[in-house]
């Protein structure tokens, strides 16, 4: 018997945290790392970069490894190999040898997101699946909040290594929890093969298949429009706002507070709302978030709080759509449900991984580029979501 719906969305949002852990919690050890290992501030950045590229081409690959394997099996091994990573990270001599820690906590990160997401689909459909998906995203948005929290308070008492000892434990932890207690949720009759052909079909199905790629892109670009403040939060906060490193909570308490609500709206409205409606509503609030972003930090200096207000309103949109967004791709493929899952984490990371090596450092000069990042990354997603919605439309006329 699979646990409850609550405990089973515990399980899966702490999966999901792995990656934002992996990003956010080390976040305020940045002057720390640089430091200690005589390294630049570019240098320090370039460690998202590194474990965000292996992201991404990993979570190309635990879905349809799980799909063959099992659920289970997969989250075990991958959570073992998070905190061997994890403890090579801390005891890294070199800015060179944390890249390539960092690189392997990439590679084994990603597996929680992407087979918590097919794992939903696999037990659950409709209303009870966008319920199960808003609840696990409501518990995932603490996350961000908590992460660089943990951060400067471990920094506070010890040195940057012990935060990534935290993260070995943080992973040594999952790997007995999706032992002990996760399900198998996909039975061996329902696997699929590994064979190359098969599975290279499967890909460039999903590949193809232009209604799944937008509307990947358009979960992807809105998410990246609260990412790249993620990104440059040490200097938006330190820099533009006079923050220390352990005062991180000025960004991310409120931009969770925005995603939790939105996640909460989000199952509320599930079975009441369609689906096309709540992502509607969802795109309406980003959008009039982004317009105060632009109109205040073009007329005013960086200040607390309304420097952060407009992240808290965005992430309240982003959130209540992205549920139903994500089922929306997951059903085009059924029989492939992790498979496709792993092409929308992978797009994500990747897009992730730009943002972080290009887009952020061109725009944290200044809180207006960031403001200008946000609405731009709307923009895509705006429009990716309306290109999904006519050919959705043309071919519904068509058949």
């Amino acid at each position: 018997m699979p646990p409850s719906h609550p405990v089973l969305a515990l399980i899966l949002a702490a999966l999901a945290t792995v990656g934002p852990f992996s990003i956010d919690t080390y976040l305020p050890a940045f002057h720390a790392i640089a430091e200690d290992l005589g390294a630049t501030q570019v240098e320090v950045q370039q460690t998202l970069a590194a474990y965000m590229v292996p992201f991404a081409f990993m979570a190309l690959w635990h879905g349809a490894l799980s799909d063959a394997l099992g659920r289970r099996r997969v989250l075990v091994v991958t959570m073992g190999l998070y905190a061997a990573a994890s403890v090579i990270c801390m005891l890294a001599p070199s800015i060179e040898w944390l890249w390539f820690a960092r690189a392997l906590q990439g590679m084994s990160a990603g597996a929680g997101m992407v087979v918590g997401r097919a794992v939903i689909r696999d037990l659950l459909d409709g209303a009870e699946a966008q319920r199960l998906m808003a609840r696990v995203t409501l518990l995932f948005a603490i996350a961000p909040a908590v992460a660089p929290m943990f951060g400067g308070a471990i920094l506070a008492v010890a040195s940057w290594r012990a935060i990534f000892a935290f993260l070995a434990a943080f992973g040594l932890l999952l790997m007995w929890v999706s032992w002990k207690m996760l399900p198998e949720t996909l039975p061996p009759e329902r696997r699929q093969s590994l064979h190359p052909v098969g599975l290279g079909k499967a890909y460039l199905g999903a590949l193809r298949s232009l209604p799944f790629v937008l509307l990947v892109f358009a979960v992807s670009f809105n998410f990246n429009g609260f990412f790249v403040y993620v990104l440059s939060a040490p200097v938006f906060l330190i820099e533009h706002l006079g923050r220390s490193p352990q005062a991180f909570g000025w960004l991310f308490v409120p931009g969770v507070a925005g995603m939790m609500a939105g996640s909460l709206l989000s199952g509320r409205i599930a079975g009441h709302w369609t689906q096309e409606r709540t992502i509607a509503t969802g795109f309406a609030v980003m959008a009039c978030a982004t317009v105060f972003n632009l109109g205040l930090n073009a007329a005013l200096p960086p200040r607390i709080p309304w420097s952060v207000l407009p992240v808290m309103i965005y992430n309240f949109g982003m959130a209540l759509a992205m549920p139903s967004l994500t089922l929306l791709a997951l059903d085009l493929f059924p029989t492939r449900r992790g498979l496709a899952a792993s092409c929308q984490s992978f797009t994500q990371m990747g897009l992730n991984a730009f943002t972080a090596a290009v887009v952020a450092p061109a725009l944290w000069a200044s809180t207006l580029g960031l403001a200008l990042g946000m609405a731009g990354y709307l923009a895509l997603g705006l429009v990716a979501f309306l290109a999904w919605r006519r050919v959705r439309d043309e071919r519904q006329a068509s058949a």
